[in-house]
């Protein structure tokens, strides 16, 4: 069940690049990711109001859960670390082809080993190792495909925008890891539904402040912003995403490895957005990439049963 879920999340969140790109084409990313943030929060907040009322079974899959500071302190950190994480990829994805942010965004998993080999102290074995080979081969050959359309991987701050994107986005899974893992094997516990309720809350406060503080004051001498209909489609896209996301993690003998891998797979469905929909071009050579990115993930899956 939780790898159904895994695929349902990689889907939707191929749906969410896509609606993504479509709002911030020519508009002003500050205000898109507030409105992102706040109908996120307003899709959640119900489940909090009718939990904290008892109107909503403990058992339920919609249930959740309450707790003091001394459990949303570490929600709050999850805030700032995925905002940041939206912050550069927003910025990015405006400026760049979603032919070319969707493989390096699929590197993430890669991260992810890495990191763990850093922080947990894991150990890579060989299938594992070739499936970072193929990450970084396809990183370097994307780079080339890039130099036709005029992207210099070196020196485009855009770029950098996403790769900082996909850290951060790594580090956030890392961090699922360690906030929703029982106490007794070392992570904090967490209810998945008080973490994804609220975390949205805590963003769109940020996001709120952010929207006054920075923007507003200078909104006239920066792109203009533009209703789109799409906006909402990216916070429908990405809670639900979301949700299958720790939901799947919710079960017993769910590898967050493996959900994060197949995660990725999202973008299938991003690319195949950009070249119908966005018409973005140089096809043939990024498909190689997308394919060296996919064989990463084959080898990193297998490593990793």
């Amino acid at each position: 069940m939780w790898l159904l879920l895994a695929f349902l999340s990689a889907a939707l969140l191929g749906c969410y690049d896509a609606f993504k790109k479509k709002s911030l084409n020519g508009n002003a990313v500050i205000p898109v990711l507030f409105l992102n943030t706040l109908f996120s929060s307003l899709i959640f907040l119900p489940f909090i109001v009718l939990s904290s009322r008892s109107l909503i079974a403990d058992d339920s899959i919609f249930h959740v859960a309450s707790g003091g500071w001394e459990l949303h302190k570490y929600i709050v950190l999850k805030s700032f670390i995925v905002l940041s994480s939206w912050l550069f990829g927003y910025f990015g994805i405006k400026h760049l082809p979603l032919t070319i942010v969707g493989p390096i965004n699929a590197t993430r998993p890669v991260m992810v080993l890495v990191g763990a080999l850093l922080v947990f102290g894991e150990h890579l074995n060989l299938y594992q190792w070739i499936g970072v080979l193929f990450a970084v081969v396809s990183f370097l050959l994307l780079s080339r495909s890039g130099k036709k359309e005029g992207i210099d991987f070196k020196h485009d701050k855009w770029i950098y925008f996403v790769v900082l994107s996909a850290v951060l986005g790594a580090v956030s899974g890392l961090y699922d890891k360690y906030l929703m893992a029982p106490v007794e094997e070392g992570g904090i516990g967490l209810d998945r539904m008080m973490v994804q309720s609220w975390y949205n809350l805590y963003q769109c406060v940020l996001m709120g402040l952010m929207l006054l503080l920075l923007w507003y004051p200078s909104r006239k001498h920066t792109t203009p912003f533009r209703w789109d209909w799409g906006i909402i489609f990216i916070s429908i896209f990405l809670s639900a995403a979301d949700f299958m996301y720790f939901y799947s993690l919710s079960f017993s003998g769910a590898m967050i490895s493996i959900v994060s891998m197949i995660r990725r797979g999202s973008v299938l469905v991003s690319f195949a957005f950009g070249a119908v929909a966005f018409h973005e071009r140089n096809l043939k050579a990024k498909f190689l990439d997308l394919v060296l990115v996919l064989l990463g993930m084959l080898f990193l899956y297998i490593g990793s049963c």
